[in-house]
């Protein structure tokens, strides 16, 4: 008994240590990440993208303050479950990180963050819509969705049931996987930026002149926005394969994406930083 509880002891002492190391770490990516995007995009670069606004009306500051706090909540949750499952993990050695690249080389680092942004988006197309079933919704997803005309604050807006299963592909990732420090660091702001890329309201994607995506197997802004709109549509979060297979793209999304790219970017980048 006194062995199980010390042992019980060194593993909460060790998952508190690690948590107070992982919290700040990320919060501040998602503060970099939906905080930069909505400085660059909606404030900085809002002049040069009015042609490409999805939506008239911009997100209001109550919400934004909502989302901001609810996604507080969502980072503890991301942190505790990293730290419990990632860092306990490879502390029992189940998980294996890898500290250098030299390793297995550049190549595998590639392909492993190639791997792990894939089966990322596989995970999220099935849980997503998992959670739109009506019963499932109502617990698990309702929050995310009260910001209907979203903005980069929404990226971590989950319910508390959300954020666990988005927590969880990591874990299950890397137990699976070989991953190396530098792979995850990469995933871990690939996904911040995606998503709160993806929830700006701006169509950032580029478009071919007959209004196309060039990218068209990457899911565009106006893609998700259509999600936010009509919810029964466009569950993928860094790729259309998913939807495209299962027929649950918008029929209209083509189209959509070209009123959206209806005018060209209006000067320089720069131009329209000084402007303001």
């Amino acid at each position: 008994m006194e062995l199980f509880l010390a042992t019980l002891t060194d593993a909460v002492m060790f998952i508190g240590r690690t948590y107070i190391t992982v919290l700040p770490m990320d919060f501040i990516r998602y503060l970099l990440g939906a905080g930069g995007v909505y400085l660059i995009i909606n404030l900085a670069l809002s002049r040069a993208l009015t042609g490409r606004k999805i939506r008239e009306k911009s997100p209001e500051g109550a919400q934004m303050r909502r989302e901001f706090w609810i996604s507080m909540r969502t980072v503890a949750i991301f942190a505790l479950i990293g730290s419990i499952f990632v860092g306990g993990g490879i502390e029992a050695g189940i998980i294996t990180l890898e500290e250098s690249v030299s390793g297995r080389g550049w190549w595998y680092l590639a392909a492993n963050l190639t791997v792990l942004i894939v089966l990322h988006d596989a995970w999220f197309y099935w849980s997503h819509r998992l959670i739109h079933r009506p019963r499932v919704f109502r617990r698990l997803h309702r929050l995310h969705h009260k910001s209907n005309n979203p903005s980069p604050w929404t990226a971590y807006s989950f319910d508390v049931g959300e954020a666990l299963i988005n927590a969880f592909y990591l874990p299950i990732a890397l137990f699976l996987i070989p991953s190396s420090g530098l792979a995850i660091f990469f995933f871990l702001i690939h996904m911040i930026l995606r998503n709160a890329i993806g929830h700006c309201g701006y169509e950032v994607f580029p478009s071919w002149r007959n209004g196309r995506p060039v990218f068209d197997w990457f899911t565009s802004v106006t893609h998700h926005d259509i999600h936010h709109a009509q919810a029964g549509w466009n569950y993928g979060l860094y790729f259309t394969w998913w939807d495209r297979l299962m027929e649950t793209e918008h029929p209209l999304y083509h189209e959509k994406f070209a009123a959206a790219v209806r005018k060209p970017l209006e000067g320089s980048a720069v131009a329209a930083i000084t402007a303001r």
